[in-house]
């Protein structure tokens, strides 16, 4: 039986296009999955279709099912929500999360999708994936009970790391965006908010997400003695410039990487990838989330969808997309 389904490829760096695919027929332990959602990861997705990928991070920066290689002609993107048509019969009529990329239907192995939960609507569940890294994040970062947290950057990431940390007991959080209107997704996640000039100082742990020089270095200057930056921004092939004089060196201060690539080493003896992203799911119980979705487009215009997201005339913290009905 021949199926036939489509994808969205990047031609070349700015140009997008809908390509038909045919599906094979699921083998034993696979699934064929009919998307329902899938969501744009803004910040990666837009510089992997400007063409920002250093040729350094190519493998680094693979999707889990993406087909062709960077710079393009490619397939890309790992926020998907769909059901399940045929495959084993625990999963037949499941709503499952997975790593694809945008396209109406697929086949992977059925290790590859995970349930979505009872109580998560089926379009919350695309920010599965951006959870998982704020979950790794916050396993990377160790906050402590009764911490002062600032978290600079209110993009898709920033702000799943604010909803989370605002359930840390005795932790006052405050979300430092540039963009005023973010205040009120401040305000839905439970959380304080300020501009960059006017964020609060002294804090313990300073979570960046601003994919900037400038953030990362309001980031430094907000820190407490011995305070540490952990930064889960992707500059791309930009350069980052900081000034290190001042109170980095007296003040002891710290800046860490985290990446959701792998499971923080505080758990990677005791959690799989499985695991990380079952936890994700879990956690997208709470309608607070709901306030990332900002828009919503059909399949067939993302061509037009991606160059205004990355262009910034389309704004948005996530950007769903939908298929058939």
């Amino acid at each position: 039986m021949t199926r036939e389904a489509h994808a969205f490829w990047l031609r070349s760096p700015g140009e997008g296009e809908i390509r038909s695919v045919t599906l094979p027929d699921p083998g034993p332990g696979e699934v064929l999955v009919r998307s329902r959602y899938s969501g744009i990861s803004r910040g990666t997705e837009t510089l992997v279709f400007s063409g920002g990928v250093p040729v350094s991070q190519y493998a680094a920066m693979r999707a889990p099912f993406q087909e062709g290689d960077f710079p393009g002609p490619l397939k890309y993107g790992y926020l998907n929500v769909g059901v399940v048509e045929e495959g084993p019969e625990d999963l037949l009529g499941r709503t499952v999360f997975c790593l694809y990329p945008h396209q109406s239907a697929y086949v992977v192995p059925a290790s590859a999708v995970v349930a979505v939960p009872d109580g998560v609507p089926p379009a919350r569940a695309v920010l599965a994936g951006t959870v998982e890294t704020a979950v790794n994040a916050l396993w990377d970062a160790a906050p402590l009970v009764g911490d002062r947290i600032t978290v600079v950057g209110a993009g898709m990431v920033g702000c799943s790391v604010a909803a989370l940390l605002a359930r840390f007991p005795g932790v006052r959080v405050q979300l430092v965006d540039a963009d005023p209107e973010r205040a009120d997704v401040a305000k839905a996640l439970g959380v304080e908010f300020a501009l960059p000039a006017d964020a609060a100082q002294g804090r313990d742990l300073v979570v960046h997400a601003s994919a900037s020089s400038a953030g990362l270095q309001r980031s430094l200057d907000l820190l407490a003695p011995e305070g540490t930056v952990v930064d889960l921004s992707w500059y791309g092939d930009r350069t980052v410039n900081l000034s290190l004089g001042g109170a980095f060196h007296s003040g002891r201060l710290t800046i860490r990487s985290s990446q959701v690539g792998m499971v923080s080493p505080a758990r990677r003896s005791s959690r799989t990838y499985a695991d990380r992203l079952a936890l994700a799911l879990d956690l997208l119980r709470d309608p607070a989330f709901d306030t990332l979705i900002t828009g919503s487009s059909r399949f067939d215009a993302l061509p037009d969808v991606l160059p205004r997201l990355t262009a910034g005339t389309l704004p948005a913290l996530c950007h769903l997309i939908t298929y058939g009905e």
